[in-house]
C-alpha cells in the first residue's frame, strides 16, 4: 500500500487533506474521509458532513490566497478508489506562475480533465503542499 503521509496538508477530526500528485490544476487536493468503512458521500455521518463543508471552505480560501484561484470544482467520483474522498480542483482563467512553472488551465469554463501526461516534480509538489499548509495553519 502506498504511503500518502508525505502528501498531507492538514488533518481534521474526520478528514485528511492531501496535495494531489498531479498538479495540472495548481493546488489540486484530495479530501479523504478517515473512517475506513465510508464508501461514498451518502455514507457520511452528520458530523462528517458538517466538517466536510468547513474543510472545503477553508481549503477554498487558502487556495485563493495562495494561488489566486478563480473558481473551484469538487468531484466525489469513487470510480478508481472505492472510499469516500473528494477531488478539490482549483480553476484558473489565466496562467499562474509558481516555483518557476507555468500552470495553464486549458479547460477553463469547461469540466476539468486530468492531463495524465502532466508531471509535477517532487520539489514543486512539496512547495505546493507547504504553501497550502501555511495558508491553512
Amino acid at each position: 500500500m502506498k504511503d500518502y503521509s508525505k502528501f498531507l496538508v492538514k488533518e481534521y477530526e474526520h478528514w485528511l487533506v492531501n496535495v494531489h500528485e498531479n498538479q495540472g490544476y495548481l493546488g489540486r487536493c484530495i479530501v479523504w474521509c478517515k473512517r475506513e468503512d465510508a464508501l461514498d458521500l451518502a455514507d457520511a455521518t452528520e458530523d462528517e458532513q458538517k466538517e466536510l463543508i468547513s474543510v472545503l471552505g477553508e481549503l477554498r480560501e487558502a487556495t485563493k490566497r495562495a494561488f489566486q484561484a478563480d473558481w473551484l470544482n469538487y468531484a466525489f467520483l469513487g470510480n478508481g478508489t472505492r472510499h469516500l474522498h473528494g477531488h478539490f480542483i482549483p480553476r484558473y482563467s489565466s496562467p499562474r506562475e509558481f516555483e518557476g512553472v507555468t500552470f495553464t488551465d486549458e479547460r477553463w469554463g469547461h469540466n476539468y480533465r486530468t492531463d495524465h501526461d502532466f508531471v509535477t516534480s517532487p520539489e514543486v509538489l512539496e512547495a505546493v503542499r507547504l504553501r497550502l499548509k501555511e495558508e491553512l495553519h
